[in-house]
């Protein structure tokens, strides 16, 4: 593998480079940083951000164009992700459309819903949530009761999800409901993509630690649901949101450029207390050495895997093996920063909320949860990468 950037792709990524330098939301320029996306005030903010990004073709760089993208491969889209994180650019508020539903949209969609619903996805004039999770499904997705009957032609939606990331502000959600209680559990479920202000649903905010409500609960209660709101085949959503957990996992949710800008800082961070502690510093350099070989590690996988997928393959079980790498390693990084800072990790700026590593390290003992359980993902990797037998 060749992972020397050709002069086209170079020049990709000075373009990206200069958009962003001109247009980052910064103190600089008196317009940044935004607030938290997990307040209504930054989530819309964020949306004028997202919208920004479109008008100029950034905000979705490896779709078409005729749905606002630039027609890029993988490779520019990696550089793209690298360049944003390298400009301290704001969180994705569209995460979950542009990087999980999109992706099976392209695969399992019709024409119509592809340019009913990508296009303002790639704006951000629609924020979706997803909808799998339920108080007695959690990592186990196929143990989900919330069910789907068909009705004078349309679908009927009861029951309840929970931890549905962007649930508070979301305008759309997508998730799986169990169609045919009949059939057995990976079976009988169907893909459904349904508007969170349709009349039967009710939306309760989570809050985080810090307060803020970045999931929430929802509740169906005879929500009704037009057939061509359907994700894929009726009944076969579980194969339909194995593809969407396929790009969770393996590819785009997680670039490896968040990790290695991460690695990069904490780099600096450790060279500057060991001037400051030279004994306690070094006594971490081990951690910190393998924080950054590590995101490295997943950067070059990441970049085998966008090969993999241009030359015609596609992500198997072992995004799993994925997930857990890229949640272990977020974590390493954050925990080996915060043994550098020591106590000082603890102080919170002036509007009351935790710097920025404490804030990345609180986010990071999420990365075992979501997306499946680590225990759950080495359950998928010993049986379906391994062969192992079920235990």
């Amino acid at each position: 593998m060749d992972l020397r950037f050709t002069a086209d792709q170079e020049r990709f990524r000075a373009e990206v480079r200069a958009w962003l330098e001109a247009n980052v939301p910064s103190r600089a320029r008196g317009t940044g940083p935004l607030p938290s996306l997990d307040t209504r005030d930054g989530f819309e903010a964020h949306r004028g951000w997202e919208r920004t990004m479109f008008d100029d073709r950034w905000s979705v760089v490896s779709w078409p164009e005729r749905f606002g993208g630039r027609d890029a491969d993988l490779f520019h889209w990696l550089i793209f992700e690298e360049e944003y994180y390298r400009a301290q650019a704001p969180t994705r508020v569209g995460q979950n459309g542009i990087f999980l539903l999109a992706p099976t949209l392209f695969e399992f969609g019709t024409a119509a819903q592809q340019e009913r619903f990508l296009p303002p996805m790639a704006s951000g004039d629609e924020v979706w949530c997803q909808g799998w999770s339920e108080p007695d499904a959690g990592s186990d997705l196929a143990g989900i009761r919330s069910r789907a009957e068909l009705r004078n032609g349309d679908w009927v939606l009861n029951g309840q999800k929970t931890w549905c990331s962007r649930g508070a502000f979301a305008h759309w959600l997508f998730g799986l409901f169990r169609s045919d209680p009949s059939a057995e559990r990976h079976r009988g479920l169907t893909y459904f993509l349904v508007p969170m202000d349709a009349p039967g649903i009710t939306v309760r905010p989570i809050a985080q630690l810090d307060g803020e409500t970045g999931f929430a609960e929802v509740f169906f209660e005879d929500v009704v649901v037009p057939g061509d709101q359907v994700l894929g085949d009726l009944h076969k959503g579980w194969e339909v949101a194995m593809a969407t957990a396929g790009s969770e996992r393996g590819l785009s949710l997680r670039s490896p450029a968040r990790y290695t800008e991460a690695a990069a800082r904490l780099v600096a961070l450790y060279a500057d207390r060991r001037t400051s502690d030279p004994d306690g510093a070094a006594r971490r350099a081990d951690a910190v050495a393998q924080a950054y070989i590590d995101a490295e590690a997943y950067r070059l996988h990441t970049y085998m895997t966008a090969t993999k997928v241009m030359t015609g393959g596609k992500v198997g079980p072992e995004a799993s093996m994925n997930k857990v790498f890229w949640s272990e390693t977020d974590l390493e990084i954050q925990e080996a920063a915060l043994a550098l800072l020591g106590e000082e990790a603890e102080l919170l700026d002036d509007g009351g909320r935790p710097g920025p590593w404490l804030d990345a390290f609180l986010f990071a003992l999420a990365g075992p949860i979501y997306a499946g359980t680590n225990e759950i993902q080495r359950n998928v990797v010993a049986e379906r990468v391994l062969g192992l037998p079920r235990g």
